[in-house]
This record gives structure tokens, C-alpha cells and sequence, in this order.
């Protein structure tokens, strides 16, 4: 049966382009359709818990002994930990490098726009987030939407099932049934992607206009040169070195996604489908299941670059430079701070404002400068991200024996498709109970 999605992905394409027209056309109608993006957006977050629940509980319920789980835990916060300091590495010297703040000007506008986004970035405390990882309730992970919670009630209830034995396999047959209900109701919501990529896109480039552009493109041309530098000078060898997996071939498989991303701004509406994608390409469930939800918290990439350069942007408008010891210390805070903050649009701001604001009150009002092109930093954001956690979860299944690599040439080969319709390879998962299904080393 023909691929009727790539339909699907046609128009999203076209809907940005129209919803970039409508934009610039008429502002005001553009501003007017932002709920259309933020509706579409929504709908997605509505499947991530349930995605998430599903997938742990099945990986980590089919594994025969829970020092596995705690293994892939471990290297991924590790390796989360150490790309996020190269990362910062790199968005020190190019943003010293660039120096783009100088010669701009702050106005009274700008300076309450940095105030309003200070407040946000310090409503929360390194302890408040540590105790609101534990959900209410057992089932409040679900209708409150936190991504941590689910994956602390999902790693429970899976090491419950496993320590229940083969009582637990007729729990574990129900679950898979309910994420293949999940899955599919996931690519029902999909076919409103053109219709919420052209209302997100029509309100940013309403409210944003051109001006913003010209006036702040040294900052954005920097900051995605930057990211391109990490993606492609980084991740890239890392990748080919450890699992032998072109970076390219990875990014086009992913392509469909990245897509997504650039019309929500968002790489929280691309999470569950890079769980399906991922899993489709030969890497474990219990290592997906682990290293992707954590990584879309513990794993900015992009966000750790961000914070870099723009804080060396505002610094260098506001004439206050930073020395080197107050450069690294303030972004390690950040770093630190912005745990979470990956798939929330925006939500780098504000934690660039409260940083600031906690080391250095005397740079917040420059924040307001950026306000303007956040939004299409965002973008560069959001993407870096993803291609980040999607590097990272072949990495760690290749470093725990539990990614198979010929899968895998397979289906960047385009021999074996992905299936849009279901999102799960469903024959394969029949053929074999999931209890039976246990990590095993490649």
C-alpha cells in the first residue's frame, strides 16, 4: 500500500509557506491565528504520557534484571552530562569569537519585555523541580502532562511487573495493546499537522515582522552556524565512530520530524515519534524507553549553546563583558536551570532572563533585545535538541550491546519503511510474547 502520508508532509510544507505570506501580508491576522499552533501542539502533548508510560512499561517489564535498566540510566546521564559541556565549550568561543552584541541599543520597550521574562525563569528552584518529579498521585503524571513524573510512575510500574515474573505477562499483553490504541490515535492527530504549522508560523512572523531579522541577524546567523558546528563536527564523527552510522543517513530518516519541529517550534511534539523511529531502527524499547524522555530534559544540546551566546550577547550590549571565570560559572547555573525546558517553546528565555537575574541583575534588561528572535532561535534550539537525544539513544544502545546495527542499515536504506499508519512494527512485536522479550546483547 502506497505511503499516503507524504502527502501529509507536502502540505505541511506549503502551510508554512502560506502561514510565512499571511504573516508578512497581514500581521494582524497572523497574530489572530496563533491558536491553530498552540492547539496542535497541545494535541500532541496529550499522547506524550501515555507514549511514554507504555513504552518503559513494556521494556523495562520484559527485562530479566533491573541492573540493566539502572546501566542505561547511568551511561545516559553521563553522556547527557558531557555534551552539554561541549556544547558549552563551543558556544564560548564562537560567541567570544563573534562578539555580536556591540553597537546595539536598549530601549525602555525591551527593558520591561526582559523583566516580564525574569519573572518566569525564577518561579522554580533546583529543589522545587527535584520534588515535583513525584507525581500527587499515581495516575496525576498523566493529566498534569510532566514528563519526569511519567517516566519515575512508568520505571515503578515496570519494575513491579518484573519482579511479578510470568504473573505479570498478561499485564504487560494489555499495555502493548494499549500503545498500539495510542500510537494510532497519534497518527490520526497528525494529519492536522498543515493546519497547525500554518497558524504557529502566520503569529510568529505576524508579531515578529522583518525588521527584528535585519537588525539581529549577526546574533541568529551565529547561533545556527553554531549549532550546525556542534551537529555536524560532534555528534556526526561521535556517531560514525561508535555505531558506524552515517549522521546524514540518521537526519533524512528523521526528516519527516525535523519538519514538525520547524513548523511548532518545538521538539516536544516530535518525542513520541522519535520513540517509534527509534525503536524501528533497531534500538532496544528499554533503552529508548529510558534515554529519550530523559534526554528531553537532561540532554539541550542546542538549549546549552543558546544560553552561551546569548548571555555573551547581552553582556556585550549592555557594555558589562563577562571575564572568562564569570562566563563559565553563570552557564554552568543555566545549564543546571534548564532542565525540562527542551520541548517548551520559549522556556530558554526564561531561564536566560532568570540566570541573570540570579548572578548578574545588572544584564537582565538586555534580554530584551533578543525577545524579538527568540522565537526563531527557538527553532535552532528545538532542532539541535533533537538531533541530539536521537544521536544520543543510538549511541547508548550501541554501548549497552542493545542496538542492532544491521537493522539499522536496513532501514536508512529504505528497505525496511517505517509504518506511518501504525507507528509500531506490529508483525515483529506478534510474532513474540512480551514477556519474552528481554534485552539481549548484539
Amino acid at each position: 500500500m502506497r505511503d499516503r502520508t507524504r502527502y501529509l508532509y507536502l502540505a505541511v510544507i506549503l502551510a508554512v509557506v502560506a502561514g510565512v505570506v499571511v504573516g508578512f501580508v497581514t500581521p494582524e491576522v497572523g497574530k489572530e491565528l496563533k491558536p491553530l499552533g498552540t492547539a496542535f501542539v497541545a494535541l500532541i502533548k496529550m499522547m506524550i504520557s501515555p507514549i511514554i508510560f507504555c513504552t518503559i512499561v513494556l521494556g523495562v517489564g520484559s527485562v530479566s534484571k533491573a541492573a540493566k535498566v539502572g546501566r542505561v540510566g547511568g551511561l545516559a546521564l553521563g553522556y547527557f552530562l558531557l555534551m552539554s559541556t561541549v556544547a558549552l565549550g563551543i558556544g564560548l568561543a564562537v560567541g567570544n569569537l563573534l562578539d555580536p552584541g556591540a553597537g546595539l541599543q536598549l530601549t525602555d520597550a525591551a527593558k520591561q519585555a526582559a523583566e516580564a521574562e525574569a519573572a518566569k525563569g525564577g518561579e522554580s528552584s533546583t529543589v522545587d523541580f527535584l520534588l515535583g518529579v513525584i507525581p500527587t498521585t499515581l495516575v496525576s503524571a498523566f493529566t498534569e502532562g510532566q514528563v519526569l513524573q511519567t517516566l519515575l510512575v512508568a520505571l515503578l510500574v515496570g519494575f513491579a511487573l518484573q519482579a511479578m515474573g510470568t504473573k505479570g505477562a498478561p499485564i504487560l499483553k494489555g499495555i502493548e495493546h494499549i500503545q498500539r490504541l495510542v500510537f494510532r490515535v497519534l497518527a490520526m492527530i497528525m494529519w492536522a499537522a498543515p493546519v497547525g504549522a500554518f497558524g504557529a508560523i502566520a503569529a510568529v512572523v505576524g508579531s515578529t515582522g522583518i525588521k527584528a531579522l535585519e537588525s539581529l541577524a549577526v546574533i541568529m546567523v551565529g547561533f545556527y552556524a553554531t549549532c550546525l558546528l556542534f551537529v555536524g563536527l560532534v555528534l556526526g564523527p561521535l556517531l560514525w565512530v561508535v555505531a558506524r552510522i552515517n549522521l546524514w543517513s540518521l537526519l533524512r530518516y528523521l526528516g519527516r520530524e525535523f519538519l514538525l519541529i520547524l513548523s511548532t517550534s518545538s521538539s516536544e511534539s516530535a518525542l513520541p515519534r522519535l520513540i517509534a523511529k527509534m525503536e524501528h531502527l533497531g534500538v532496544s524499547r528499554p533503552v529508548v524507553g529510558i534515554t529519550v524522555p530523559t534526554g528531553y530534559s537532561f540532554n539541550l544540546d542546542g538549549t546549552a549553546i543558546y544560553l552561551t551566546m546569548a548571555t555573551l550577547f547581552v553582556a556585550s550590549a549592555t557594555g558589562s563583558p563577562l571575564t572568562l571565570g564569570e562566563q563559565i560559572s553563570l552557564l554552568l547555573f543555566m545549564i543546571i536551570a534548564s532542565k525540562g525546558a527542551a520541548g517548551v517553546t520559549g522556556a530558554g528565555l526564561a531561564t536566560l532572563a532568570g540566570g541573570l537575574q540570579s548572578h548578574r541583575p545588572d544584564l537582565v534588561d538586555g534580554v530584551g533585545l533578543i525577545v524579538g528572535i527568540d522565537r526563531f532561535m527557538s527553532e535552532a534550539r528545538a532542532l539541535t535538541n533533537f538531533a541530539g537525544n536521537a544521536v544520543a539513544t543510538v549511541l547508548i544502545g550501541t554501548w549497552t550491546g542493545e542496538f542492532d546495527r544491521q537493522r539499522a542499515v536496513e532501514v536508512l536504506a529504505g528497505e525496511a519503511p517505517f509504518d506511518e499508519a501504525t507507528l509500531l512494527d506490529e508483525a515483529e512485536e506478534q510474532q513474540q510474547p512480551p514477556a519474552e522479550r528481554e534485552m539481549t546483547a548484539v
